[in-house]
């Protein structure tokens, strides 16, 4: 999924996460950026929020906008935002994928399994977005449905999406995926980037099925990748959705 916000303190926010062990000292110091964080982007609402007011027709606007409430977690604020988006540029409908996360995360799990499927009307070589659409279906209408429903793909993808579609498709595991990154011939860089993709989709699909233990483990993974939020664009999206999920099933849980 290719897409973007400025990155704000996320730099900060990996840093902190990474390099400090001390358990109780990191703990309160990335909850001290994640609330910095959270102010520049109410900040960030409010100052579009008033360049809307001048500018109603603008849909940029409306796109930052949604981002930045999506990255707060005010997801049906965020659909609101993209639908807007979509009334002033029907043209963007079938790749608003963003619209589709929102959507997602707004528990509106039909339209958001119906954006992703529009989507590859678009795109029929992502299986990100797949992956995405089985979410969706899942949530809505459960395993069975969804695993059967799973979009076909033809054409090859970027890695390490092909292997993780056969996660799905059950016909590989975690340790799997991530033993076929580490042993690859690549660069640093390009294994960190599979890395994020592989810890966070393995993470949310952990999280899909209940098991939040391993959820956090992978996720906090892929919050911690040094490349996922200096990535830009898409990447810097899946980043803060990797924050956002874990953030949501830690306060529905306690710690381990």
């Amino acid at each position: 999924m290719r897409y973007l916000l400025p990155c704000l303190l996320i730099g900060s926010l990996v840093s902190l996460s990474a390099e400090s062990r001390a358990e109780e000292s990191t703990k309160k110091s990335v909850t001290e950026v994640q609330s910095t964080l959270q102010l520049q982007l109410k900040q960030m609402v409010d100052q579009l929020t008033a360049q809307i007011r001048q500018s109603p027709q603008e849909s940029a606007l409306y796109s930052r906008r949604g981002d930045a409430y999506f990255f707060l977690g005010q997801f049906p604020q965020a659909v609101a935002d993209y639908d807007k988006m979509v009334e002033l540029n029907p043209a963007i409908k079938t790749s608003h994928w963003r619209r589709g996360i929102a959507c997602y995360y707004a528990k509106q799990y039909a339209e958001a399994a119906n954006q992703f499927e529009i989507y590859h009307t678009f795109d029929n070589v992502d299986r990100e977005n797949g992956i995405w659409r089985f979410f969706s279906q899942f949530k809505a209408k459960g395993e069975k449905t969804a695993r059967a429903g799973l979009l076909k793909y033809e054409k090859d993808d970027r890695e390490p999406f092909p292997d993780l579609y056969r996660l799905f498709e059950g016909k590989t595991t975690p340790d799997e995926i991530l033993k076929n990154i580490n042993q690859a011939e690549i660069s640093d860089q390009e294994r960190e980037k599979r890395l994020f993709y592989a810890c966070l989709y393995i993470g949310l699909n952990e999280s899909l099925n209940g098991r939040k233990a391993a959820a956090r483990k992978y996720l906090k993974q892929a919050v911690q990748n040094q490349w996922g939020p200096q990535a830009g664009f898409g990447p810097n999206y899946m980043w803060h959705t990797g924050r956002l999920e874990l953030q949501l099933i830690s306060e529905r849980e306690p710690q381990n």
